[in-house]
């Protein structure tokens, strides 16, 4: 990219205070399909994508970038792509987390974690320890998660803790969510064209702006992220009003 470009993207996200993008990863399974190759290549050309994002992140200084790795449907698909993708998620996670630290990373998970399997599971909680006091862009990351069961959650809890009529608020509520210590999306991106939330963050995208993009996943980069940017930019924000 040039650096009047970068240069450009930059000024946008200081105008806008643009600090969190948050990414529906779509398009995997179809991008490996139309390259005649197995869908397994597919995510772990996804991989590689989630990599160079996150460095496009860092490089324009948006804060927290969060990604939906694996909703709470996806247990659904056959069960050979589902042990696929949760060892593909434990060997990434442990070949790149020194890279992560090294790059002040500093990971989050959401989601239904307990309901991984416990190799898993010690992989996250190490992940989050090792980068616990890293300064850089925030990576959260959603596993097992479903924001209609993220809901759930949050009002049972709730309950639990005895709170009162008169003190339920949209702050409470968001206080009682996974995501209690993020801000709420400024901008949500779905890769491949499709133009669904799929129970993605859906408290948090109440006035997020949405830029859907036919670019399949594995093929999201840099320049397709401030393209995303640079839209918007270009939009007015309501928040409603």
């Amino acid at each position: 990219m040039e650096a009047l470009s970068e240069d450009k993207i930059l000024k946008i996200i200081k105008d806008t205070n643009l600090e969190h993008i948050a990414i529906i990863m779509d398009g995997n399974r179809r991008w490996a399909k139309e390259h005649f190759l197995p869908s397994m290549m597919g995510h772990k050309k996804g991989v590689d994508a989630l990599k160079k994002i996150t460095r496009a992140c860092d490089d324009f200084g948006v804060k927290y970038l969060t990604l939906y790795a694996f909703s709470t449907e996806n247990w659904n698909r056959k069960k050979e792509e589902v042990d696929f993708l949760m060892d593909l998620l434990a060997t990434t996670l442990k070949s790149e987390l020194d890279e992560l630290n090294q790059n002040n990373v500093k990971m989050n998970f959401i989601g239904g974690l307990s309901a991984l399997n416990q190799n898993l599971q010690d992989i996250l909680e190490k992940s989050i320890e090792v980068t616990k006091n890293n300064t850089g862009v925030v990576l959260t990351v959603a596993i097992n998660y479903g924001a209609r069961d993220e809901i759930i959650h949050a009002i049972k809890n709730i309950i639990k803790d005895g709170k009162k009529e008169d003190e339920i608020t949209q702050e409470l509520v968001s206080n009682y969510l996974y995501t209690k210590n993020i801000p709420d999306p400024d901008l949500l991106i779905r890769t491949s064209g499709e133009k669904r939330i799929s129970n993605y963050l859906l408290w948090q995208i109440a006035y997020s702006e949405i830029y859907v993009t036919d670019t399949y996943w594995p093929e999201f980069n840099k320049e397709k992220l401030a393209q995303a940017i640079i839209e918007f930019g270009l939009r007015q924000r309501r928040w409603g009003k």
